[in-house]
């Protein structure tokens, strides 16, 4: 079995999380006060800040709401959303630092294994707990003793990462799971003993207009693609015209056409429909089953178990990766009649992510997505759901905390609309 597929356990290093606290404060999030905003070393990453994170805006009641549920006597599961990627882990260690220094926290098996023995004992230190796809239990056991110590354990209940900042996708059970385990396991030593799911939202927003530097990057992703730019379109309508272009390829591949005047919703709707019938016949899935995660759920178990059937695993690991491809752009882009920067800076890093595979550039994009210009995190925290005095089913307990988390993002990004943090387009996306 390779490195990258077995689980070790962390060796938490107590004096390096707290040197890697500050380097993360100035080196990856805030950048050197005096020399972040001057030429040229604005265009050094470390010195910028590399997820050019100025400001963070943490209220003191919601940091207080957060640190009630965390310490020691209480097992505490960390849950925050997941709107892009380098910067999560950067955020949600600037948060854990004030509340639970020494806080494990998962990662994809890829970081934490992937990078080599030396790598591997440097996140290890840090106390990252590494995700085995398809073999998780170890990890869910290290962390239920880990949270059981008191000094909480933080995964994101969404999963990967999908660009949405402004929608909480899906989430998985896990953290309910775990938490419920160690609910057991403490209650046997104490009948008191609390288990709390404290969930966290953040929402990067733009400190200034960053058009220039959004166009920019478009025309690299026009120029990386081969996509013709039309010349009297607005930026969104760039956006939107190599979306559409993406889809047209995939259309032609598949041998799915269009209807005439379609909009991009509704070409998209019908593609993905198509190939999960496709996929279903693949995998010999009762066509009765059309929900696209529950077939993306049993490709990934056929998958596993049909090992020996090379022609069937590269047709079905083809139809998943593309349905999965497509579903990354969900309803939310078509639901609002404007779309704000942000999003058009989260459209464009989900094309470089899904689509650009042209060299090392890309390569370093998908590791370190390069934001257009300064930000601020708004952080909030929803009320913790306290497992121990929680009567409904698990499925119920996952979809409170969607809820919680939903709700606490929508009203962020509204009250920042109100105050004009916001620079609004009219959305080329919009279906009414």
């Amino acid at each position: 079995m390779s490195r990258i597929d077995v689980f070790v356990a962390p060796r938490p290093n107590a004096a390096l999380i707290n040197i890697m606290t500050s380097v993360n404060r100035i080196v990856m999030l805030r950048g050197i006060p005096g020399l972040r905003d001057l030429l040229p070393f604005n265009r050094v990453a470390g010195l910028r800040g590399v997820a050019n994170v100025r400001h963070i805006d943490f209220p003191r009641a919601d940091l207080e709401r957060l640190r009630a549920s965390c310490g020691a006597g209480k097992a505490t599961f960390i849950t925050p959303n997941h709107p892009e990627f380098f910067t999560d882990w950067m955020i949600d260690k600037e948060i854990v630092s004030q509340v639970s220094p020494l806080a494990a926290s998962w990662a994809t098996n890829g970081v934490v294994n992937g990078l080599g023995r030396l790598m591997q004992k440097f996140w290890l230190a840090n106390n990252l707990i590494a995700q085995i796809p398809g073999n998780s239990g170890a990890a869910k056991e290290h962390s239920i003793a880990w949270a059981l110590k008191g000094h909480g354990v933080l995964l994101h209940p969404e999963g990967g990462v999908g660009w949405h900042a402004n929608i909480v996708a899906p989430l998985l059970p896990g953290a309910v799971e775990m938490g419920l385990e160690a609910l057991k396991r403490g209650r046997a030593a104490n009948p008191d003993f609390k288990v709390w799911i404290a969930p966290v939202v953040w929402k990067l927003a733009f400190t200034g207009n960053v058009e220039a530097a959004l166009v920019q990057e478009c025309a690299y992703v026009e120029k990386s693609l081969k996509v013709e730019r039309q010349a009297t379109d607005t930026l969104p309508q760039r956006v939107h015209h190599v979306y559409s272009t993406l889809l047209a390829r995939d259309e032609a591949v598949w041998g799915v056409p269009s209807g005439e005047g379609a909009s991009y919703a509704d070409r998209q709707q019908i593609l993905v429909a198509e190939l999960g019938r496709r996929l279903g016949e693949s995998i010999a899935v009762d066509a009765a089953v059309t929900d696209t995660t529950e077939l993306l759920r049993r490709a990934r178990r056929w998958q596993r178990e049909n090992t020996g059937d090379a022609e069937g695993q590269k047709k079905v690991r083809t139809l998943a990766d593309t349905v999965q491809r497509l579903q990354r752009v969900g309803s939310w882009a078509s639901a609002n009649p404007r779309i704000t920067q942000e999003e058009l800076a989260e459209h464009l890093k989900r094309i470089r992510k899904d689509y650009c595979r042209g060299g090392l550039r890309d390569t370093m994009n998908r590791f370190i997505p390069q934001p257009a210009g300064p930000r601020c995190a708004h952080i909030r925290v929803p009320e913790a759901i306290g497992l121990h005095e929680y009567a409904g089913s698990i499925s119920d307990a996952v979809a409170e905390l969607h809820r919680r988390m939903q709700d606490t993002v929508t009203s962020a990004v509204a009250g920042l609309a109100a105050n004009g943090g916001f620079i609004f387009y009219p959305n080329p996306f919009y279906r009414r």
